[in-house]
């Protein structure tokens, strides 16, 4: 007969009549908790996440008052179950999910700002600079706000970011610009379940994107208001001056990958090198993360003490490694905010910060509790980060890495005083590099695969070759281009750190050219994704045997991508760009709709189909057959009528079971049992559409999104257009420009 779990767990007089197995099960997981009760905090940001991951998965706003209240009872409930210790612990974590949800709502609400409806037209529109940022054309992308508009009939946004051509007069930060501008809502997903770059403008209050007609005028040069806003203006600016002058003596990618290296800046680099840095597997090196902020705040901490210690005076009477640490400390923020503050730089700065706190404090530090507060602040701060690729990416690698280590460390340094000399140490670091590569390149996967659908072969290779790189010659010159910048003296360090980065930028590539060096995978749930996470965060935070329970749902999560079947018709928001599944599981294209919406369908739903969208033929296989009316397409005992003519729409869906049209059609095809026209369109947004067996699946962007502020023509606020007025221009490729950022 099992005993009873232990005291601790609350319940114990009711398990006398439960099953033994059940009993028996209570009593193990009981005492695995009790055994790990150190690591319980651990799960804060866990339980934090959820909250955030409920507020964003709602199909609709909720009520102002259900997160505070949501914190209040669990609150009660705490204070209710703290003699019981599995309802106290029960309580907390519920109250962390409450808490998680509020911060997001809290911050939602905040952050609300108006937003154009629709596009624009040409207009005069007056501001002052926040942020400028080159392009690889040369030209600039630019952040205004305290924004002035020369019609009254549009909205004036909070902030708006606009692109110039190259050729115009010198623009910094904390300058007052009038500029003649068309502007359009920031853009849609291009289908259900992509990247919602709408979602991602309402947290940074951008009310609209457009480009400059013609070239800017500088009204009044350097005007700022507040501190904040002068510290942001003077950041970006910073910014901007250090990039300029970077890309003043290193050419093209070599100064525009020394730029993002610096200054966070990936903006001047070139489509073609960035694909490169993505298909080997070196992405994460652009991007200012733990990797940057810790050799930086490394360099800084040694460099100093050992410039301290060769001062004997200094040596013996001072603290010179506190002195070291809290200059390197001041470092890490500087370049934090040099870098714009992203995600992975700001964990990295509160992990380096924490540890170098415990230097100053004479305190010993713990790797997993300080990323466990880095996230926690994060998520408190910035939730909406968390549902972003950047903040996934980051945390998963490096929780997968400390929780790797925890295990590794001591059997490598029992290894290393087994086997002295430097070959040993060679082939131990050779190791290191390896492993961490792995392991992080495995953790962050599946994240990649998610977001992207893309998963580089061969990033251990270049992993491998182009971190030691940037380790021991980049980023040393990186920091000695810091000192000399306010000499004008820059170029003595940004030559020899231009070697080291064209030998990244050939390993990159290099690796790039290899056969399958970037494979694309199916589409992965988000419960898969979750479910995923979930295991992995068993598999990392316990330290017990246990902790392997967490390798079922993370292969689980794994599997689910064979659950997942792409769309067979997918259509734009307009009804302009359509696609279409091939007998071969490829998908045939229109040609229309823009680079990014065709980037992004054939990331989603499937490969491209070599062959070209027929005009007045009939496809290869004959199942598609189009005219001047439009297109017919049969599959499956199904007919499927593409409409683009507002001529006899009679005629044009004669006979069709499922019309997809680009006008409206006023009820004309009544015998159709799906008729989406281009007021569903508008009104919706791009749709997809699955034929299973005998019925038809439809989605739109809109439903996906649901009625959330940042969502499709959020339906209280718009009428049906009558039938002789024209729909809004989206300019979708103009707008989906910005989601390359």
């Amino acid at each position: 007969m099992a005993k009873n779990p232990p005291d601790w767990i609350g319940f114990s007089p009711t398990f006398g009549s439960a099953p033994v197995w059940w009993r028996r099960f209570a009593t193990t997981v009981a005492e695995r908790l009790l055994a790990e009760r150190e690591r319980w905090p651990l799960w804060l940001p866990v339980f934090l996440g959820l909250g955030i991951g409920f507020y964003f998965a709602l199909p609709v706003e909720p009520p102002r008052w259900s997160g505070p209240l949501a914190v209040v009872l669990t609150l009660a409930a705490l204070g209710l179950g703290r003699r019981h210790s599995a309802i106290f612990l029960i309580a907390a974590s519920l109250l962390a999910v409450a808490l998680g949800f509020t911060v997001t709502q809290g911050r939602s609400a905040m952050l609300a700002a108006p937003v154009v409806e629709r596009n624009t037209g040409a207009l005069h529109v007056e501001g002052i600079v926040t942020e400028v940022e080159m392009l690889p054309d040369h030209g600039q992308r630019i952040t205004l706000e305290k924004l002035s508009l020369d019609k009254e009939d549009v909205v004036v946004p909070a902030k708006v970011r606009i692109k110039a051509k190259p050729g115009g007069p010198a623009i910094s930060a904390g300058d007052r610009i009038r500029a003649r501008a068309m502007l359009m809502p920031p853009p849609q997903p291009a289908m259900p379940g992509a990247f919602d770059f709408a979602r991602f403008a309402w947290f940074k209050q951008f009310g609209a994107v457009g480009s400059v007609l013609g070239q800017v005028e500088v009204i009044t040069p350097q005007e700022q208001t507040g501190w904040r806003a002068g510290l942001t203006i003077l950041v970006n600016d910073l910014r901007h001056r250090i990039t300029t002058r970077i890309l003043a003596v290193l050419p093209d990618d070599r100064g525009a990958v020394t730029a993002a290296l610096t200054t966070g800046d990936q903006m001047p680099i070139t489509a073609p090198m960035m694909q490169a840095y993505r298909d080997s597997g070196l992405a994460h090196i652009l991007s200012i993360s733990g990797l940057h902020i810790t050799m930086a705040a490394g360099l800084v901490f040694v460099g100093l003490r050992f410039l301290l210690a060769a001062v004997p005076p200094l040596a013996l009477r001072y603290p010179i490694k506190k002195w070291a640490a809290f200059l390197a400390i001041a470092f890490a923020w500087f370049y934090t905010l040099l870098a714009g503050s992203p995600v992975p730089a700001l964990r990295s700065f509160f992990m380096t910060g924490l540890i170098l706190l415990a230097v100053l404090l004479d305190r010993m530090a713990l790797s997993m509790r300080l990323v466990a507060w880095a996230a926690v602040a994060i998520l408190l701060t910035q939730p909406d980060e968390m549902i972003g690729p950047s903040f996934q990416m980051s945390f998963a690698a490096v929780v997968a890495l400390i929780a790797a280590y925890e295990e590794l460390t001591p059997r490598q340094g029992a290894w290393r005083q087994a086997h002295s000399g430097a070959v040993p140490g060679i082939g131990l670091y050779v190791f290191g590099v390896v492993m961490s590569t792995l392991i992080a390149g495995t953790a962050t996967a599946i994240y990649g695969i998610y977001h992207f659908n893309r998963f580089a072969v061969w990033s251990v290779v270049a992993n491998m070759i182009a971190v030691p790189l940037t380790g021991f010659w980049v980023m040393p010159w990186a920091l000695l281009m810091f000192l000399l910048l306010p000499l004008g003296l820059e170029a003595v360090a940004l030559i020899p750190m231009g070697w080291g980065v064209e030998g990244v930028n050939q390993v990159a590539l290099w690796v790039a050219s290899w056969p399958s060096s970037a494979v694309t995978l199916p589409l992965l749930p988000p419960w898969g994704m979750i479910v995923f996470t979930l295991g992995g965060c068993w598999l990392c935070l316990w330290r017990r045997r246990w902790r392997l329970w967490g390798l079922l749902p993370m292969a689980a999560g794994l599997a689910s991508m064979a659950f997942a079947t792409p769309p067979d018709l997918l259509v734009d928001g307009r009804g302009d760009g359509m696609a279409l599944r091939t007998g071969e599981g490829q998908l045939l294209l229109n040609g229309k709709g823009g680079r990014i919406l065709k980037d992004t369908w054939s990331r989603r739903a499937g490969p491209q189909a070599p062959e070209r969208w027929p005009k007045k033929s009939s496809s290869r296989d004959g199942r598609l057959r189009c005219d001047d009316v439009g297109c017919v397409w049969r599959m499956d005992n199904r007919v499927v009528a593409l409409v683009k003519t507002e001529d006899a729409p009679e005629k044009a869906c004669a006979g069709a079971d499922v019309v997809i049209s680009s006008v409206p059609l006023r009820g004309a095809c009544r015998g159709a049992r799906v008729v989406i026209d281009r007021f569903d369109l508008w009104r919706r947004g791009p749709h997809i559409l699955w034929f299973e067996g005998t019925t038809t699946r439809i989605e739109s962007v809109a439903a996906w999104q649901g009625d959330r502020p940042w969502a499709w023509h959020p339906h209280p606020r718009k009428k049906k257009p009558a039938s002789d007025t024209p729909l809004p221009a989206r300019e979708p490729e103009a707008a989906r420009e910005e989601e390359e950022d």
